[in-house]
């Protein structure tokens, strides 16, 4: 695997690579997604690993190394989606000066 191989030629880091690697998988999501919008392609974010992961794996045939992380469906859109509500932003973030 080639977390392990970083890991292993890093040894001072090592224990950081799992969280940049799924901080780098979120910044792709995020510029799939986009990319997928501008080309007027509507798509989601899902989990539901570890539910479809054994189906998922046997489906295409992938390695036990393989992590399923998300998934993401993609397709022409059929109707706008429905509003979201969150919480206030001071709630959901800090700011330190």
């Amino acid at each position: 695997m080639w977390l392990q191989g970083l890991q292993e030629q890093f040894p001072s880091y090592k224990d950081n690579f799992p969280v940049w690697s799924q901080q780098s998988n979120g910044m792709l999501q995020f510029v799939v997604w986009t990319s997928l919008e501008l080309e007027g392609l509507g798509a989601s974010l899902q989990h539901y690993n570890p539910l479809i992961d054994e189906k998922v794996a046997a489906e295409w045939n992938l390695p036990e190394s393989w992590k399923l992380i998300a998934q993401m469906p993609f397709g022409k859109p059929t109707a706008e989606p429905g509003e979201k509500e969150f919480k206030p932003l001071h709630s959901r973030l800090q700011i330190f000066k």
